[in-house]
């Protein structure tokens, strides 16, 4: 009898050809096809995305031959996508959901199977557990359609997620982009071999900032890091070449894209819940936007003395973005975040965004003109001491 598998917050992930294998991943496709189905999903549109790591193009178009051969239909994105961009094309294309092949910030020895439901955030544990419960113990089970049969019957389309994204981000106000291009900042970012790969210099590009990109090939190794999380010493080399280059600040994303980490000019890391802080300051303060703020039990008590200094309430959550999601939509929240480096505004779907916090931090260097280290000493001296 073939192994359970478990499908935790992110879905399931596993090592690669040991437990994480096309028969598995075909199996996991039949739980969530099954799971749409039950929805009354079928002829639905499915959107599925992939990362960098070692045969994932391969194994999401195992997954969309699967959802093809269960009567929905598949978006599938032409190259490796950041995890935000494949939750906001669930909604720019008015999906059903998504499977997302990526293990994050995981070793280079492992990959993922991540669901998403309609509304490009996280599926909840009682859906995880409608899946799991579909899924078959003999691969035999499963429904496929070939590629080739189902592309050429329109069941199986690739698209380009990125151009929508980009879009959203300008004409739904989320950032204007033309002072920060303008700016003549030089920005170092490390993509840590992920899907963060080509974003920043395509954003900011036709402008005097200049954008210097680091481990941006596609190497499933992730050499020079222990794994593309973005904590010491996995940045070690980002932080040296911010000094080696002059760079004016280090914006650091993980394997899919959806965490941001901020290294400030001298090559120092400012850890997860300092930047916290700042996004929520910026928000607050040079934005003048107000709103919830909603964090995890284990962030900083800065949100907190924000919340009073602003009047905005201060929500906490459980540990893991699993609990802040639902609570931003039902709160309207400004600001979510976790103690790991994933952030979430509003006006945008309800999932990290390593790419627009990044976006976020440059904006609020060039809107008070000041760097990473100056807006450090702002915030402590704004929240009363240094945290």
């Amino acid at each position: 009898m073939a192994e359970k598998l478990k499908f935790g917050t992110d879905g399931w992930r596993g090592v690669i050809a040991e437990d994480y294998t096309f028969d598995n991943v075909r199996r996991a496709s039949q739980g969530f096809a099954s799971y749409m189905l039950s929805k009354g999903k079928k002829g639905a549109w499915i959107i599925v995305g992939y990362d960098k790591r070692f045969a994932s193009e391969n194994f999401a178009a195992a997954v969309a031959e699967v959802l093809a051969g269960n009567g929905l239909k598949v978006y599938l994105t032409d190259g490796p996508t950041p995890t935000p961009v494949i939750a906001y094309a669930v909604v720019d294309k008015k999906a059903a959901g998504a499977v997302n092949i990526t293990a994050s910030h995981n070793p280079p020895s492992d990959n993922g199977f991540k669901v998403r439901n309609e509304t490009g955030g996280a599926i909840d544990p009682e859906g995880l557990k409608q899946i799991e419960a579909g899924i078959p113990d003999d691969v035999k089970d499963v429904k496929r359609k070939s590629y080739k049969e189902a592309e050429a019957a329109g069941e199986i389309v690739k698209f380009d997620a990125a151009t929508p994204y980009i879009e959203h981000l300008t004409r739904d106000k989320l950032i204007d982009l033309g002072p920060i291009k303008d700016a003549g900042l030089t920005v170092m970012v490390d993509v840590m071999w992920g899907n963060g790969a080509g974003w920043f210099p395509r954003l900011l590009a036709g402008g005097k900032t200049k954008v210097i990109e680091i481990h941006n090939e596609r190497n499933p190794s992730f050499p020079e890091m222990k794994r593309p999380e973005p904590i010491q010493p996995n940045i070690d080399v980002g932080l040296k070449a911010t000094v080696d280059n002059k760079a004016d600040v280090l914006i650091i994303t993980d394997g899919d894209a959806d965490r941001c980490g901020i290294g400030d000019e001298n090559g120092k890391f400012i850890n997860q819940l300092r930047v916290y802080a700042l996004l929520a300051y910026y928000l607050l303060e040079v934005r003048g936007e107000r709103g919830d703020i909603v964090k995890t039990l284990s962030t900083t008590n800065m949100l907190n003395k924000l919340g009073e200094i602003y009047g905005v309430p201060v929500h906490e959550t459980g540990v893991g973005f699993k609990y802040v999601a639902p609570k931003m939509t039902e709160t309207n929240a400004l600001i979510g975040g976790e103690e790991s480096g994933g952030y979430a505004f509003r006006g945008n779907v309800p999932e990290r965004d390593g790419i627009l916090a990044g976006l976020y931090m440059l904006d609020f260097m060039v809107k008070t003109g000041k760097k990473p280290t100056e807006l450090l000493k702002d915030l402590f001296a704004k929240v009363g001491g240094e945290y």
